[in-house]
């Protein structure tokens, strides 16, 4: 690579020009790279429409299609024995590390549990809230760029926490019809009940509409592809879904004390994942700009994915600006999904971010502890939804039904209210449904 040659733009905020075309990032109004395939919104209507149409004989043929001419109905369903090989495949240290990712997940996410309550009023009446475990969730786990067996964990576990009674795993195959060993043993961990060799829209279809052997789910949950996300899109309604989880994206704020070498990792941590992933620097501190391009042109080289990762860089920047309450108005602009303070003193600025899916405090927080191991969930709002969205938690895999009841007393004590407001609005037989129990 060139050493004169930009990986990353670098802009500045006290430049006109500059600070406008920062501001076009921050504000997403850059497309980012893009890849190939056409229009995901029309290939996704295709494909899911043909899976409703056609059902199994749609399914396998778009699968043998995209993936693997080895699939089949006979044996889209991983059997018993696929599980054992994939064991006997796979490294023991990372199995030992995969459980103690898996415990740490477990421990974060049972915090989040919620009671089912009741409120008792002075009549007798009564009123709560009653939470239930949903039946059957699908996750997605994808495999496009690479196998990505943290995304099933992160998906997997706060439903098994919650209790969801069928969790099942639809994955796309290898070219050969096997599904990655560490894959299925995260699956296994993660007590799942079922995974199909199946991935893109037409998993999504057949997971919503229950195409033979899959079964329809309630839910489905799981980052993917952007024909992924969009099939998500049309079968929303039919199925609940989680969100339209795109491209990662980091942003980091960096002082001084930060140090050059760390801060081009943690970027480069982002652009490896997929070309239209975003990585930005935004920092207050000149000299850094220079020091972090020059790390990230060293290491970039270094990289097995560094094509990718490249491409990747183009879609960010590093920003400098005045100063870290600046920086910190930057981050509420672009609600990154990932924001890395990696300040002297985060805690104190802390509370003056609005807009982040998670936030990651010090020079000794990198983002990839989020993604693999310390429990929070990696399953994240991008593309700006940070703004209203949150993370994958239980809540997602949980609904909840209010529980009301009211004794004569208490019926007698709101009655005169309740018959106002329902003739304020013309609805005579509401107000007679309490009027009439009054003279009974």
């Amino acid at each position: 690579m060139a050493k004169n040659k930009t990986v990353i733009p670098i802009l500045r905020g006290r430049i006109p020009r500059e600070c406008q075309a920062a501001e076009k990032i921050l504000k997403r109004q850059v497309s980012p790279t893009r890849i190939k395939g056409g229009n995901s919104a029309a290939i996704a209507m295709r494909i899911v429409e043909a899976v409703k149409r056609r059902g199994t004989k749609a399914l396998v043929e778009y699968t043998r299609r995209f993936d693997s001419k080895k699939i089949s109905a006979a044996n889209i369903q991983v059997k018993k024995n696929e599980f054992a090989r994939a064991m006997k495949k796979v490294d023991p240290r990372v199995i030992a590390a995969m459980r103690r990712a898996i415990s740490n997940i477990r421990a974060f996410h049972r915090r989040q549990l919620r009671n089912s309550w009741v409120e008792r009023g002075p009549d007798g009446e009564y009123r709560g809230m009653e939470y239930q475990p949903l039946e059957r969730v699908g996750i997605y786990a994808p495999a496009y760029q690479a196998s990505l067996p943290s995304s099933l964990i992160m998906c997997a576990i706060p439903a098994k926490v919650v209790g969801v009674k069928e969790l099942v795993v639809v994955t796309p195959p290898a070219a050969d019809g096997t599904v990655d060993p560490y894959m299925l043993a995260a699956a296994q961990e993660c007590g799942v009940d079922a995974v199909y060799k199946v991935g893109g829209a037409q998993a999504i279809a057949a997971l919503a509409y229950g195409v033979p052997p899959l079964p329809q789910m309630d839910k489905i949950v799981g980052p993917g592809s952007a024909v992924t996300n969009e099939a998500k899109r049309l079968v929303f309604g039919t199925v609940g879904i989680d969100g339209f989880n795109g491209p990662s994206e980091v942003m980091i704020l960096a002082d001084g004390s930060a140090t050059p070498s760390l801060l081009a990792a943690d970027l480069l941590g982002q652009a490896e994942h997929d070309p239209l992933a975003i990585s930005i620097l935004v920092t207050n501190v000149e000299i850094m700009t220079g020091a972090v391009e020059q790390e990230l042109k060293r290491q970039l080289a270094q990289l097995p994915r560094a094509e990718i990762a490249a491409r990747s860089l183009k879609n960010g920047m590093i920003y400098l600006v005045k100063n870290i309450a600046e920086a910190i108005d930057c981050a509420n602009v672009f609600a990154p999904e990932h924001l890395e303070m990696c300040l002297a003193e985060p805690r104190p600025h802390l509370s003056k971010v609005k807009n982040a899916g998670a936030i990651f405090l010090g020079h000794h927080t990198p983002e990839v502890l989020g993604d693999y191991y310390a429990g929070p969930n990696h399953c994240l709002p991008t593309a700006g939804t940070a703004r209203f969205a949150s993370p994958l938690s239980c809540d997602e895999f949980i609904k909840s039904t209010t529980v009301l009841s009211y004794t004569q007393a208490a019926l007698q004590r709101a009655a005169a209210d309740v018959m106002t407001l329902a003739r304020l609005e013309g609805l005579e037989a509401h107000a007679r449904a309490v009027e009439k129990r009054l003279k009974r």
